[in-house]
């Protein structure tokens, strides 16, 4: 049993690990990918917009998006944009953004770790910040602009404070209440909604349930001081704003009249998504089925029940919001590392090593084709699937790569026998895999991700002098990134401001924005990301055609 294993002293590292080496794997995970590539489309982008207006206008209690009201709480825009300026000697804006992300990974990984050693015991609690950081669907959040990491640390925070409650009374509470009251400041009241019925919980099953019960009560209390100071400060200074968010939080908290389809695919999702966090808590619900009303398993599988119907009726089934569910799923695993059976555990083990092998030397192969173009026919791929892009060799990043490589290699050949070497081995070689692609392929990736070129040559092709762009069809991330590389700002087509609009901008076919031939306007400009192949995948710039055209770009 993990409960009463030792750490086992071997040639390499320690297990389970502790200290300095958990820690440095973890702070690699975490930074590496952070900086070194522009915005990219969806939350990445839109957050890196709302902090350069932020910081541009100087409205920072009231966050807003390319010139227009942005009704969301603001707090991990505070700390993107308080990052982001103190980095802008070193960084430019959007790396310094996303060191708000790394900071708030951090923080949820240590307080999974602390929340997994009052439930589980110091030997078992380095399994559950390894399983976090490593199921595949928190790695695509963990390095970009994502308010909903602050959610998720908070979320972590919470679950810490309440394995307090009977041993630590006070500072249980004090933790579960503030980390409560900062995530309403940073995601609003629905992401925070499935904590209380685990804190109820809790209480219920506490050695003194009356003093448990006044002690959350006080915490819900503690909860609402910052957001209720943010909603004054917005009440006295900017009360449409306000209304806005009222709105926009009432909206959500009605919920979706179909929550079946979004917790079918929370449930679809979740094996890949929450791998291998998720097989280790079925096995954990199977081999520790005789003490399932345990707090240890009881306080996890509760969260888990309660998180998934709300929120499927109150958030999107989007992979962002998913991420909340990984701390009870994680929590519910850590038992399972221990009680998996030998065969199993050296079959997961190998599934790692040979995976992440293999995408190593997949990796490796490709970032060859692209520099070298060898081979060859794999060189021609790359370059079609990303047109315009010219590789240069890096020394810097080829040596990093291959330390890490070898730093791999020494892992598994050295790492001794024990209950955590399976997980251990898949947190590293996700590491790993993740670190090749950030030092060798990011530049190919930034090339077909990014939106500076399509913002640039917009910018290029607009006429000299006109009154306002109105946009259709735009999403929000484009909307942003043209703000952020080109300050082009636009006005929704369907609003009033928008009716005189010389200049019509449109993402998708062009009937969609009214404007196809014969209608009065004429196309001036078209463009995208080198990946964006089709026209309805392709920004174009329609001007009436009472103006002159200054030029097209295709």
């Amino acid at each position: 049993m993990l409960e009463s294993a030792k750490p086992v002293r071997c040639r390499g590292i320690t297990l389970p690990p502790s200290g300095w080496s958990l820690a440095v794997l973890l702070a690699l995970y975490v930074l590496t990918g952070l900086i070194g590539h522009d915005p990219w489309k969806n939350d990445d982008a839109v957050t890196i917009g709302v902090v350069h207006e932020m910081l541009s206008s100087g409205k920072w209690l009231a966050p807003g998006l390319a010139g227009r009201p942005y009704p969301d709480a603001p707090l991990y825009y505070w700390m993107a944009a308080s990052s982001g300026y103190l980095s802008s000697w070193l960084l430019p804006l959007h790396d310094g953004v996303r060191l708000a992300s790394g900071m708030c990974t951090l923080l949820a990984l240590a307080f999974i770790l602390l929340a997994a050693r009052e439930l589980h015991g110091r030997a078992a609690a380095p399994a559950a910040p390894l399983l976090l950081a490593g199921s595949i669907g928190f790695l695509f959040h963990a390095h970009e602009a994502q308010p909903m990491l602050a959610t998720l640390a908070a979320h972590a925070a919470a679950y810490w404070g309440l394995t307090q409650i009977d041993r630590r009374p006070r500072r249980g509470v004090l933790v579960f209440g503030t980390a409560l009251g900062l995530g309403l400041l940073t995601n609003g009241l629905a992401a925070m909604l499935p904590l209380l019925p685990v804190a109820a919980f809790v209480a219920w099953r506490s050695e003194n349930r009356q003093r448990a019960a006044v002690l959350l009560a006080g915490s819900l209390l503690l909860a609402a001081l910052p957001a209720a100071a943010w909603l004054v400060a917005l009440s006295l200074r900017d009360p449409s704003y306000l209304a806005a968010f009222r709105l926009a939080e009432l909206n959500q908290l009605g919920g979706t009249a179909q929550p079946w389809p979004r917790l079918l695919r929370l449930l679809l999702m979740l094996p890949w998504y929450a791998w291998p966090a998720f097989p280790l808590a079925a096995w954990t619900l199977w081999a520790k089925r005789r003490h399932l009303c345990s707090m240890p398993l009881a306080l996890p599988i509760v969260a888990l029940l309660f998180a998934l119907p709300m929120l499927s009726v109150w958030l999107d089934a989007r992979s962002a919001s998913a991420l909340l569910l990984l701390p009870p799923l994680v929590l519910l695993a850590v038992p399972g590392v221990g009680s998996l059976r030998r065969g199993a555990a050296n079959a997961f083990d190998w599934f790692g090593m040979i995976t992440f092998s293999i995408l190593a030397i997949l990796a490796w192969i490709g970032w060859c084709a692209m520099t070298f173009g060898w081979p060859a026919s794999l060189g021609r791929q790359s370059m079609r699937l990303a047109p315009g892009f010219i590789a240069h060799f890096s020394l810097i990043a080829a040596c990093f790569a291959l330390l890490a490589t070898a730093a791999w290699c020494w892992l598994i050949v050295t790492t001794a026998r024990s209950p955590m070497r399976g997980i251990m081995h898949w947190m590293a070689g996700l590491t790993l895999f993740w670190l090749l692609i950030a030092t060798l392929w990011m530049p190919w990736i930034d090339h077909i991700k990014t939106y500076r070129q399509a913002a640039t040559s917009l910018a290029k092709n607009l006429p000299a002098s006109y009154g306002c762009i109105a946009n259709v069809n735009v999403a929000d991330p484009v909307l942003a990134s043209l703000d952020y590389f080109a300050g082009i700002r636009t006005l929704p087509a369907g609003s009033a401001a928008a009716k005189n609009c010389e200049l019509r901008l449109t993402h998708g076919s062009p009937r969609d924005g009214g404007v196809a031939a014969g209608s009065g306007w004429r196309k001036i400009w078209q463009g995208g990301r080198p990946s964006d192949r089709r026209d309805s995948e392709q920004l174009q710039l329609h001007s009436r055609s009472s103006r002159r055209s200054p030029g097209s770009d295709s």
